[in-house]
């Protein structure tokens, strides 16, 4: 028993000898020794220090190399490298607005390789990674900056008539700001917030059921969160109740009159209409009932001056031009009328019995 048992014992003491040996070289291994808070909340604009102060080991003799990331959440992504610090000069990587903002605070080679950022943005917010290497000892630290948007100014109203007896909402909200928000009422004028009110601190509401004089004053509503304030100010004021039965009266009464316009507009129309299409029918019948021109004007000429010639030139006898008619050369009867008296043709010795003719002022000649 006692060769079995004293073989234990130097496994024992062997383990306990490269316990203590990994123990040592870990302590003189490279370190990171910046103890500052995992997680740093900044508002928008400032300037946040990540903290990267290190230690190397007596048997880190290779040379330095510095590295610091922007962590993907997405384990599957390649991380940014965004800044490296290698055989003596600096590196930015990335976009330009962003590495001129960001820089070492201290000359890397001598145990701190910490950054600073400036002028921070909502788009900051991220996981950084530091990265100490001088071989053999290597070491890393990340750190989590959430940049957060102060509130902006909020913006007070009220919901409601402000009318005595009724109930009343006032309303605060930000338009701008990083959650959680929460908001604050306080009365400025007048006294204490009514106890019967009743407030929201997540959607900014205090409700004020039964509204009266003694709730009149100046209220001030306060947006706030992890990095900022803004407050709005709104001055509650209570009315008597107006008449409702003379609002809905005043109502019913335009409409009907309203209505009244509506049919007097289209009466009128119709009107129009039909005056318009009387005057068309009117304009038809007339041109209908007109009567044709009695005779043109060069058929009364001609047969005036045929009736001429039988006073100027008694020896012809003038007649319309027909075929197997003899012609006037070949037969010239003498004129049926001779002479005249009072404007009255009287007829010769071979045209006694024929009526005589009478001059007409209507057509130019004797008829």
């Amino acid at each position: 028993m006692e060769p079995v048992f004293t073989s234990m014992r130097l496994k024992v003491a062997v383990l306990f000898l490269l316990t203590i040996g990994l123990e040592r070289d870990m302590t003189e291994a490279m370190q990171v020794t910046s103890s500052g808070p995992q997680t740093i909340q900044k508002g928008q604009g400032e300037t946040v220090t990540l903290g990267c102060t290190y230690t190397p080991g007596p048997q880190d003799t290779g040379e330095l190399d510095i590295e610091w990331s922007n962590v993907m959440p997405d384990m599957t992504q390649k991380d940014h490298l965004i800044l490296s610090y290698s055989a003596g000069q600096t590196h930015h990587y990335g976009d330009p607005s962003f590495s001129k903002r960001l820089k070492f605070i201290a000359d890397p080679k001598l145990g701190d390789a910490s950054i600073s950022l400036s002028d921070l943005r909502h788009t900051d917010t991220a996981t950084y990674q530091c990265k100490v290497k001088r071989a053999p000892g290597v070491d890393m630290r990340k750190v989590t900056l959430v940049v957060l948007v102060p509130p902006s100014v909020p913006k007070c109203w009220v919901e409601g008539a402000e009318e005595k007896g009724g109930p009343v909402s006032l309303r605060c909200k930000s338009s701008q700001g990083s959650t959680p928000l929460s908001y604050t009422w306080r009365r400025e004028s007048g006294g204490a917030i009514p106890p019967t009110a009743i407030p929201n601190l997540e959607t900014g509401e205090l409700l004020i059921k039964n509204h009266t004089d003694s709730n009149i004053g100046s209220y001030v509503c306060e947006a706030k969160n992890a990095v900022g304030a803004k407050q709005c100010k709104y001055a509650l004021h209570a009315y008597n109740p107006t008449n409702k039965t003379g609002v809905i009266v005043g109502a019913v009464i335009g409409a009907i009159l309203l209505l009244l316009l509506l049919l007097f507009l289209i009466w009128l129309l119709i009107c129009c209409c039909h005056k318009r299409r009387y005057q068309k029918e009117v304009a038809n019948e007339i041109r209908e009932d007109a009567q044709a021109p009695e005779s043109r004007p060069s058929s009364r000429n001609s047969s005036f001056r045929s009736v001429l010639a039988y006073r100027t030139h008694p020896g012809v006898q003038y007649s319309s031009v027909r075929k197997n008619l003899p012609s006037v050369s070949e037969s010239a009867p003498s004129p049926i009328y001779t002479g005249e008296s009072n404007g009255i043709l009287k007829p010769n010795a071979a045209g006694e019995g024929r009526p005589p003719l009478n001059y007409d002022h209507r057509y130019g000649y004797p008829v």
